[in-house]
C-alpha cells in the first residue's frame, strides 16, 4: 500500500505573538526561552485563537439571524418553516431553530432537534432566550457541553421596540474543538507524529540519525520520512530492464515517476538500506522520502473586518487598493490541504485545481488550513459578509498535496508545484515545510522558478534559526511572522534566509462549512505576502519573478536592527509602497525597451500555445 505523509504544518503553521522587549543587540526577546516557557506561550496563543474563533462564530451567527428575520417577518407559517429548513441546510452548525411570533395563532415554528446530550440545560436556556427576545433584547448563552458536543443558545428579536417576534436557536460549536486539535499540531504543541497509522520515522535533518520525538520541543530541527521509501534521481533514464531489476532487488511494492526522479517503496528494505543500494546505479541523488506538514480607498463593509482584521491595516492594504485590486489573469496556487470552494466568501474566487493525494477526488479541504490560507489571499471583498481578502480579483487555484491529517509526502508536494506551474499559476503559496533539504523537492521548486513563478513559503514555527524547507531554498521567498505590535511572533523561525515578515497572529479568515476561524502561524503570514505578489503582478504583469521579490524587499518597513536582519528580513511588507513602486517602474521611459521585449516574448509564447 502506498503510504502517504501524516502530520500537520511542520514548517508552516506556527506564528504567535512576540514579547515586546528587545536585547541590546536587537535580537527579539523570544530568542530563546526554555521549552517549558515556549510551550506555555504556545498554549496561551492557542487559547486566544480558540476564543477569537468563538467570537467570530457568535458574531457571524448573530448576523445570520438578523438577516433571516427580514424574510421571516413577512412569511406564512409554511414559508417560515421552509426558511428555517433552508437556513439549517446552509449552516449545519445550527442544530435547532425556533421562530416565535406573538401575533401567530399556531405558536412557534421550529426546525431541527434539541441535542440529547444537553437537552435539559438547552431547554432552560431556550426559555431564557424567549423571555429576553420578548423584551426586545438579544440573547447569547454561555457555552454548554464539552469536547465536540459544545453548544450555545442565541436569540435575536425582530423589533427591539416591540419584541413581537424573534428567532432563537441552538448553535453547535464543534468548530472550537476542531480548531483546538488542529492548532495543537500546527503550533507543535504535540509531538510529531502522533498518528500511528503511518509507518514513518523521525530523524535529525542533517545526519539522518534517529530521533525520539516524545515532547513537542523535540520537533525542532527534526524531519520525518517514510521508513520503506526513497527518492532517486538518475543521471540517465533507466531502461525497462533496469527498472525490472530494481523492482526485483528491493522487492518494490510501488514505483512513482516524475521526470528522471522516482519514488521507490520496498516491502522490507528501509530507507537507509535503499540509499546504500542505489549508490551503484549512478544516481544524482538518493534520499529519504521526507514528509511536509502544514507549517492566514474605502474600508470594506465585510462584517468581521473592523473588529477582527487588524492585519490588513497593519500592512497598508486599504490605500494599496487605490493602486491595484488585483487581476483575474494572475492566478495564485495554494499548495496545501485543498480549499472549500463552496464557502460563501470564496465563491467565484477559485478555479479548477487538482488533488494530488487522491486524483479521483476534487481538491476540497478536509482539514481547514488551505481554506484559511485562501481566504487571507482572496476572500470576497465588500460583499457585506465575513472577512475581506487582500486581493479583490486574483483567483485561487487549489492544489491539494496534504491529506486529512494535514501532511503530505515530498512526492505529492513536488507534483503539486509542477502541476501548478504547468497550469498557469503566476504565484505559488506554500504554507508547509520540513527541516530536510530534499533535492527532489528542490528540483520541483527550480522547475516552477524557471517558468517565472513567484514562490513564497512560511518559515516555520519552532522559534529556531535552523533553516526550514522549502522556505530556505534560494528560489523561494521566505516569510517570518509578526504580531499586532510589529514584533516578531514568538514562535516564528528566523535566520539569514528570511526575506520579509507579515502578520501571522490571531488572523481571522475563512474556514470550511461556512465558518470563520482565527489561527496563528507563519502559515498565516505567508499568504499576506503571496497576495501582495499577486497584486504586484496584476499592476505590472511584465515584472519577472525576481523583480517582484525585489520590489517587496525594497519597500518593506524596516523592523528590528537597522537593515536586513535574521528576524524580519528586510522588514514587514507595505502594500501601498510596493504597488506604487511596481506601477511607477512600468511607466519608466528608461525601461521601455525591456518592457517591449518582454511583452513581445509573452505574446509570442501565447501565440504558440494557441
Amino acid at each position: 500500500m502506498w503510504k502517504k505523509a501524516a502530520a500537520v504544518s511542520a514548517v508552516a503553521l506556527c506564528v504567535l505573538f512576540l514579547f515586546a522587549t528587545f536585547y541590546p543587540s536587537g535580537s527579539p526577546d523570544s530568542v530563546k526561552h526554555s521549552p517549558e516557557k515556549e510551550l506555555a506561550v504556545k498554549q496561551s496563543m492557542l487559547q486566544r485563537d480558540v476564543e477569537t474563533t468563538e467570537e467570530l462564530c457568535r458574531s457571524q451567527c448573530s448576523m445570520d439571524f438578523k438577516q433571516a428575520l427580514h424574510q421571516l417577518n413577512i412569511g406564512t407559517p409554511g414559508h417560515v418553516k421552509s426558511v428555517l429548513d433552508e437556513m439549517r441546510n446552509q449552516h449545519d452548525h445550527m442544530e435547532y431553530l425556533q421562530w416565535n411570533d406573538a401575533n401567530a395563532a399556531n405558536g412557534a415554528v421550529t426546525s431541527g432537534q434539541v441535542p440529547d446530550s444537553v437537552k435539559d440545560r438547552a431547554e432552560q436556556l431556550l426559555e431564557e432566550a424567549k423571555q429576553a427576545t420578548q423584551a426586545g433584547k438579544p440573547y447569547q448563552s454561555p457555552k454548554i457541553g464539552e469536547g465536540e458536543q459544545q453548544y450555545i443558545v442565541m436569540g435575536e428579536p425582530s423589533d427591539t421596540a416591540t419584541g413581537k417576534s424573534a428567532l432563537i436557536g441552538i448553535i453547535h460549536e464543534d468548530l472550537l474543538h476542531k480548531v483546538a486539535i488542529d492548532q495543537r499540531k500546527n503550533l507543535r504543541l504535540v509531538p510529531y507524529p502522533s498518528d500511528k497509522r503511518w509507518k514513518i520515522e523521525s530523524v535529525d535533518s542533517k545526519t539522518l540519525r534517529d530521533v525520539k520525538v516524545d515532547h513537542p520541543e523535540d520537533n525542532e530541527g527534526t524531519s520525518h520520512y517514510h521508513v520503506n521509501q526513497i527518492v532517486v534521481k538518475f543521471r540517465q533514464q533507466p531502461s525497462e530492464a533496469d527498472l525490472a531489476r530494481i523492482r526485483s532487488d528491493i522487492a518494490a511494492n510501488r514505483v512513482e515517476k516524475s521526470g528522471y526522479t522516482y519514488v521507490f517503496e520496498s516491502s522490507h528494505l528501509e530507507a537507509k538500506q535503499l540509499m546504500d543500494y542505489f549508490q551503484k546505479w549512478n544516481v544524482e541523488f538518493a534520499e529519504p522520502h521526507f514528509l511536509y506538514m502544514t507549517n492566514e480607498a474605502v474600508e470594506p463593509n465585510d462584517r468581521l473586518y473592523a473588529k477582527y482584521q487588524w492585519n490588513l491595516p497593519a500592512i497598508e492594504t486599504i490605500p494599496g487598493w487605490d493602486v491595484s485590486r488585483g487581476s483575474e489573469d494572475v492566478i495564485v496556487a495554494v499548495v496545501d490541504t485543498g480549499v472549500d470552494v463552496n464557502h460563501p466568501d470564496l465563491k467565484g474566487r477559485t478555479i479548477a485545481g487538482v488533488n494530488i493525494v487522491n486524483k479521483d477526488a476534487p481538491a476540497l479541504d478536509d482539514v481547514g488550513h488551505g481554506t484559511h490560507v485562501a481566504g487571507i489571499i482572496s476572500a470576497l471583498v465588500n460583499n457585506g459578509e465575513g472577512v475581506a481578502g487582500i486581493s479583490w480579483y486574483n483567483n485561487i487555484m487549489p492544489v491539494k498535496v496534504l491529506d486529512e491529517t494535514g501532511a503530505g509526502s515530498t512526492y505529492s508536494v513536488a507534483q503539486g508545484i509542477i502541476w501548478a506551474a504547468d497550469h498557469g499559476a503566476k504565484v505559488i503559496n506554500m504554507s508547509l515545510g520540513n527541516y530536510a533539504e530534499s533535492k527532489f523537492l528542490h528540483e520541483a521548486i527550480r522547475y516552477a522558478y524557471d517558468r517565472d513563478i513567484v514562490l513564497i513559503a512560511a518559515s516555520g514555527n519552532d522559534n529556531t534559526e535552523r533553516p526550514g524547507y522549502p522556505a530556505a531554498y534560494p528560489e523561494v521567498f521566505a516569510v517570518a511572522a509578526t504580531d499586532a505590535n510589529k514584533q516578531k511572533a514568538s514562535f516564528s523561525n528566523y535566520g539569514n534566509y528570511i526575506d520579509v515578515a507579515a502578520p501571522g497572529v490571531n488572523i481571522a479568515s475563512t474556514y470550511p462549512d461556512n465558518h470563520y476561524a482565527a489561527l496563528s502561524g507563519t502559515s498565516m503570514a505567508s499568504p499576506h505576502v503571496t497576495a501582495l505578489a499577486a497584486l504586484i503582478r496584476s499592476v505590472n504583469p511584465l515584472l519577472t519573478n525576481e523583480e517582484v521579490m525585489d520590489v517587496m524587499r525594497k519597500t518593506a518597513i524596516d523592523l528590528g536592527a537597522k537593515g536586513k536582519d535574521n528576524y524580519y528580513g528586510y522588514g514587514q511588507i507595505d502594500i501601498v509602497k510596493a504597488l506604487s513602486q511596481a506601477a511607477q517602474s512600468r511607466s519608466s521611459l528608461s525601461l521601455w525597451p525591456q518592457w517591449f521585449d518582454r511583452e513581445a516574448e509573452q505574446l509570442g509564447r501565447k501565440y504558440k500555445e494557441e
